[in-house]
């Protein structure tokens, strides 16, 4: 039986990707922070909750990480706990280099000490890219973050291409373009968009507040996009790959097909944008190229945009008619 170790577990990406390895047959541990309320409801969400073997740890501390690869003793590593919210990287510039950055040096550092032969997946991002000149986006095409988080995310993946090189040991980089789920988080505006839209759908509140609602992104469904990275690691030969649909759409697309999916009219009617919402610098346009991950892995996404939104939607009307997890 494989054993896996996934940071971040109780995040969108880390209750997807358990739910992936279990019904793959893997011995499933992740790790989480110690805080006064713990966060578990995606796990229990998915139903897996008592299926993963939970291990507190804390990233910026190397005894902390040492610990939970000698008790969970895993084949592969995934590496997916980030302070993932792009706009707070600005508010909180050093506690996001500390734990989306210099934590990674510490793990490789703990698995290049403990057991070397671990494969390890760093969680890379398509906001490395920035506002580059370039339509698409792929393996080759030069970084310029322009945000806090994204330099955070540029070393991280720098740093695991070293240990590669230098140490022979497998890490594997996805540079995952924007993956959405009902499991994505209240904060980031996807999710922000369809709870509220199913919300005003139902009269429980009559506004949602915006940002920049000209952004385009290349959104995907991230159940799908877990299934690329687990790929990854079974390949002979590490290496880097990007995962995206291939397609981007603006952030006022999104909102007028959320609208209708919800029964609403015009958006304009209950939309109201607060600069304050506004990064100090965001990326106007990113557009993956997966071609490689396609190619070499196999990889195929199935959900395309209009059904993501739908997907997203519907599940959280659902919620608001009858409150589960």
């Amino acid at each position: 039986m494989k054993k896996a170790l996934i940071t971040g577990v109780t995040g969108q990406d880390g209750a997807y990707l358990s739910k992936l390895l279990l019904s793959k047959g893997y011995k499933v541990f992740g790790t989480f922070r110690r805080v006064s309320t713990p966060n578990f409801w995606r796990l229990q969400n998915l139903g897996i909750f008592n299926k993963v073997n939970l291990i507190p740890a804390d990233l910026l501390d190397m005894g902390s990480l040492l610990e939970a690869l000698k008790v969970s003793e895993p084949d592969e590593v995934y590496n997916l706990a980030a302070a993932s919210y792009v706009a707070t990287s600005f508010e909180e510039a050093i506690g996001n280099s500390e734990v989306t950055g210099l934590a990674v040096t510490r793990f490789l550092e703990a698995i290049r000490h403990q057991n070397s032969d671990i494969k390890f997946y760093q969680a890379s991002s398509s906001e490395m890219y920035g506002n580059n000149n370039f339509s698409l986006q792929n393996e080759k095409t030069p970084f310029l973050p322009s945000s806090p988080y994204a330099a955070a995310k540029l070393y991280a993946h720098s740093i695991a291409n070293i240990y590669r090189q230098s140490y022979n040991i497998f890490t594997c980089s996805g540079i995952l373009f924007n993956h959405e789920s009902p499991l994505r988080g209240m904060e980031f505006v996807s999710r922000k968009i369809t709870n509220s839209v199913a919300e005003i759908s139902l009269g429980l509140k009559d506004k949602l507040i915006l940002g920049n609602l000209k952004a385009e992104r290349d959104w995907g469904f991230a159940g799908e996009y877990m299934e690329a990275i687990h790929l990854m690691m079974q390949q002979d030969k590490p290496d880097d790959y990007v995962i995206a649909m291939g397609k981007s759409l603006s952030v006022e697309e999104f909102l007028t097909l959320a609208s209708e999916y919800a029964g609403l009219g015009d958006w304009h009617d209950f939309v109201k944008i607060d600069e304050s919402n506004m990064r100090p610098s965001d990326i106007d346009e990113l557009t993956g190229d997966s071609s490689k991950a396609r190619k070499k892995l196999g990889w195929k996404p199935k959900m395309e945009f209009n059904d993501l939104v739908k997907h997203m939607v519907y599940h959280d009307i659902d919620y608001f008619k009858n409150p589960t997890v």
